[in-house]
Parts: C-alpha cells; structure tokens; sequence
C-alpha cells in the first residue's frame, strides 16, 4: 500500500508542483524561491517513502559559488540532494531531460545546465556559458559518472565536467552519497524499501589558477576523496 500511495503522490505532487513552479518563475528572478518548492517537492517525496537523509560536512561547504561532485547511484539521488542539501543550487544535466512535459519545463526555468553529449560543439558553448554563471555566483551541482552506478561502484568520470570546473575557477565540493541503490535500484520509478540515505559533504578541492594542464589531477584527487566519503559511510 506505501509503494501505491508513494506513487500516485509523486505523479500527483510532480504535476502540481511543475505547475505552481513554473507560475512562480515569473514573479523569481533568482530562482530562489523555485529552489524552495524543488526542496518542499524533494522532501516530501522521500518522507512519504520512509526514506530519511542523513546530512555530515556542512561544515565544509564554501562561500559561493561553488561546484558540488557528486557520485551517482540511482534517481533517488536527485530527492535526497534537493531534500539533504541546505543551500541553492543548479543542476548539469543532459540535454533529453529538458524535453520532458513539466519537468523539463521546470528546469528551463530554473536555469538548469543542458549538455548535449550528441553534439560537441554545442556541449563546448554550454560549458562556456555556465563557466560564466558560476562565476557571477551560481552554484552548480554535477554527477561526473554521467550516468547512474548499477552496483554502487564509481563510474569513470567524464573529462568535459572538469573543463568546466577549471575554467569557472571555483572550489570543487566533493559529496558522497550512499544507499540509493538500494532503496531505489535502478530502472525503479519509486523507493522499494524503506531506509536511511548517507551524504557526506568533503573538504573542497582548490582549482583556482590552474591551467587545463592540471584538469587530470583535479579530476584523480575529487574522484578519490569521493571513494573515501562513499567508503566512509559504508563502514
């Protein structure tokens, strides 16, 4: 009966929310409240499906802007962050998602990141421009997997992401999230279980004044200190 209600909330819930969202936008410039609602939606969503986040390493979140690497393990992920994470930010994601009826409308409006992995030369502007957004302040939260993790396992990151963050010159937040997966497996619309979901937040990785020579580096080091949060949780 959970799973049922579960359901039919989120469809429900997604509907109505997208729809007081994207009236919201036209009163929002910042899109701050638009980020309040995405929490609201978020929380309620895992509460409703016994899911509770467990949030360490506020602490070391930055002043803005910043860059959030996040791992990636099931949709889940995008509840728990926007439930968990208590600060404004915008997401990277593929250009498809965008197509979707109210909610990819929702994210239009909310200044969300599109990449088009079909279409190098249009993924290079995109780059380009949301280098510039952070700049002026937009915080922007990436999964570097590009894709979702079967078994849990990090995924080889994507190198076009530490393009981004180079350029941007802000601090990357590394963040480890654990027990998705298993709440949520993927190809699962909704939680099957119960659970607690494990975010924990990392001291940043400094890239400012470093040169596209150093973007390996970075990249080796946010992708190690996200093993070891992951890691951490586990034990």
């Amino acid at each position: 009966m959970r799973k049922i209600i579960s359901f039919i909330h989120l469809v429900v819930s997604t509907l109505a929310f997208s729809i007081l969202a994207l009236i919201v936008s036209l009163f929002d410039p910042k899109r701050k409240t638009m980020h309040r609602l995405s929490r609201l939606w978020a929380t309620n969503h895992v509460k409703l499906a016994g899911i509770s986040v467990s949030v360490r390493g506020i602490e070391h979140v930055p002043h803005p802007p910043f860059i959030l690497m996040c791992n990636h393990q099931s949709a889940l992920d995008i509840y728990t962050l926007l439930a968990g994470l208590p600060m404004t930010f915008k997401w990277l994601a593929k250009k498809e998602l965008f197509s979707i009826p109210f909610v990819g409308w929702v994210m239009m409006r909310a200044g969300d990141v599109s990449i088009d992995r079909e279409n190098p030369r249009e993924a290079l502007r995109a780059i380009d421009e949301a280098g510039r957004k952070i700049r002026e302040g937009m915080n922007l939260l990436i999964f570097p997997e590009g894709t979702r993790s079967e078994d849990g396992a990090l995924l080889p990151f994507k190198q076009g992401v530490f393009n981004l963050a180079v350029r941007a010159g802000v601090p990357i937040v590394p963040v480890g999230i654990n027990g998705t997966n298993r709440l949520q497996p993927k190809g699962s619309f909704i939680p099957k279980q119960k659970g607690v979901v494990y975010i924990t937040i990392g001291k940043p990785v400094e890239v400012e004044g470093k040169g596209s020579s150093a973007k390996a580096g970075v990249m080796n080091e946010v992708k190690d200190r996200i093993k070891v949060l992951v890691t951490c949780q586990e034990t």
